[in-house]
């Protein structure tokens, strides 16, 4: 076979295409890779020492001569060159110098070596798609919280790359896939957790070459909760510290602060905190703060506060006993920002404030303050005493007296209301019983029971043993007779007088026994007359 070959170049030739078909066909040809536009050396064999003539072909439907050690022969082209007597170096590599190659040797004999050159090219160019919501001015993709989010990378390269996806949330990468000219995948309900780089990696398998695209991704939420507006006073100070809040999203909104109505411009910023001095603050003033965030609402959310002076409320006058307690009320309303209560003195030292000690125990309960006084002095608790409450936006006073007594004696005047109504009483009976005796025997008659038979008698004194017996013999003959007999003749010269009245009941008869008293008045009256008219 070697001796057939030495015949004439055609003949060479074809045999040098029987025994690269076999040598192929064998496995037995090496393998080099060039990457595109560079250069790369075919070596001829694995020979260490002298070399003999060499002779490179390019194999394809029938061998080409490319060069030879011989330098009477002109190589194919000038990118072709010999290194180290034997080795083909080719410059430039394109596409199109992929394929078999056959260096031959002739030293004591004719050896052939064949070698097959692969050509890389790429990955250059990779096309990166996420179907975000938007980008930021920097790049950065972000997308909304439960958003379907579509990725998809491309790369060219020569054999075609293997492209895969690599996600890094934090510090452990994660591997979405690979496939070998495409790789697109869906993310149906984005959260916070898929924040992150996405990567999409290209490599050629050919010759190991790789290129990748990393892009951040973020992931927005809008707040979910409304605006809160507040006003309160800065530490410290007496400016007006305006706040904004809309808590919930990612990233931080934007705070716009406006004057209502016209709209003029307080401030903007991310915090929503604007500051305002005294200048600039009057009762009744509105401030509108509007809240905005990259992923909407595009209207944006607001909230309004409105500024008011204190309005206090508060009994003006208080009493205190000596040696008890005493609690001053003041009430704030109306007041926004919430106001500041102080109480105050305005005795020998005027607008003195009280601070709480043994003495004076001053609580509040939101915009409600009260002052206990304990153990009243006259002389040093009784005066004015002022209520104060203050904000930004101005300060309101109250006054109240305070004015401590002695302490009543209640039983001393509980003794002589007692008294008075027994003395009342009294009189009132004795008047009662002097202008009718009639109501004085019907009141005795009914304490003692005592029916229509009693009998009054009315003696002198001068015949005091004539009436006793007078009267004994009336309720002796009285027994024998019938109660409802009339009385007898009363006798008028024995200064004796009986009055026999009815007292169960029976007025008519009680009228007539008064009667017969009256007639024997008059004339006892009479006789006494006519005794003095007597000479002595």
């Amino acid at each position: 076979m070697a001796a057939g070959c030495g015949a004439p170049e055609p003949r060479v030739l074809l045999c040098l295409g029987a025994l690269l078909a076999l040598w192929v066909a064998a496995g037995l040809e090496a393998i080099i890779v060039g990457e595109l536009h560079d250069n790369v050396t075919l070596h001829c064999g694995n020979v260490l020492g002298p070399r003999g003539l060499v002779t490179w072909y390019r194999n394809d439907s029938e061998p080409i001569f490319l060069l030879s050690s011989n330098a009477s022969l002109t190589p194919a082209e000038p990118r072709f060159s010999l290194v180290n007597g034997s080795s083909l170096h080719v410059g430039m590599l394109s596409l199109q110098d992929e394929g078999n190659y056959t260096c031959q040797e002739m030293r004591n004999g004719t050896r052939w070596f064949p070698v097959w050159l692969r050509v890389a090219s790429g990955p250059s160019h990779i096309e990166v798609n996420i179907s975000a919501t938007g980008t930021l001015p920097n790049g950065t993709l972000y997308a909304v919280r439960g958003s379907q989010v579509d990725f998809s990378c491309r790369s060219s390269a020569q054999p075609p790359p293997v492209v895969e996806w690599w996600f890094q949330a934090h510090s452990s990468p994660e591997s979405f896939g690979t496939n070998l000219t495409v790789t697109y995948f869906t993310l149906l309900l984005m959260s916070q957790n898929l924040q992150g780089n996405y990567t999409c990696l290209a490599t050629n398998t050919l010759s190991g070459r790789h290129r990748k695209v990393i892009t951040e991704l973020l992931v927005y939420l809008p707040p979910p909760s409304p605006v809160e507006c507040s006003a309160e006073i800065s530490a410290g100070s007496s400016t007006l510290k305006l706040t904004c809040r809309w808590d919930g999203g990612y990233p931080d909104p934007n705070f716009l602060w406006t004057e209502e109505p016209g709209g003029a411009i307080v401030g903007k910023s991310k915090l929503g905190v604007e500051v305002l001095n005294r200048s600039q603050l009057s009762d009744g003033r509105k401030f509108k703060c509007v809240g905005s965030h990259i992923v909407g609402p595009e209207s944006g959310a607001s909230c309004v506060v409105q500024i008011r002076i204190p309005s206090l409320f508060s009994e003006p006058i208080k009493t205190c006993f000596v040696g008890g307690n005493v609690t001053l009320t003041c009430q704030v309303t109306a007041a926004y920002p919430p106001a500041e209560i102080q109480w105050l003195r305005n005795l020998t030292q005027p607008e003195m404030v009280i601070q709480p000690d043994s003495h004076y125990f001053i609580a509040q309960n939101g915009q409600s303050s009260t002052l206990t006084i304990h153990n009243c002095s006259q002389d040093l608790d009784e005066g004015y005493y002022i209520c104060r409450a203050e904000n930004p936006v101005g300060v309101r006073e109250v006054d109240i007296w305070l004015s401590v007594k002695e302490p009543v004696n209640i039983g001393g005047i509980v003794g002589t209301i007692v008294s008075l109504l027994l003395l009342g009483l009294a009189i009132i009976s004795g008047l009662m019983l002097y202008y009718s005796p009639v109501f004085c025997w019907k009141v005795r008659s009914t304490f003692r029971g005592q029916d229509m038979g009693d009998v009054m008698v009315l003696v002198d004194s001068e015949e005091e043993d004539e009436q006793e017996y007078a009267v004994e013999e009336e309720e002796e003959e009285g027994e024998e007779t019938e109660r409802e007999e009339l009385p007898k003749e009363i006798n008028k010269h024995g200064h004796i007088h009986r009055v026999t009245a009815l007292v169960n009941g029976n007025l008519e008869r009680m009228g007539n026994g008064l009667q017969d008293l009256q007639d024997d008045s008059n004339e006892l009256q009479s006789d006494i007359v006519r005794e003095e008219d007597l000479p002595v």
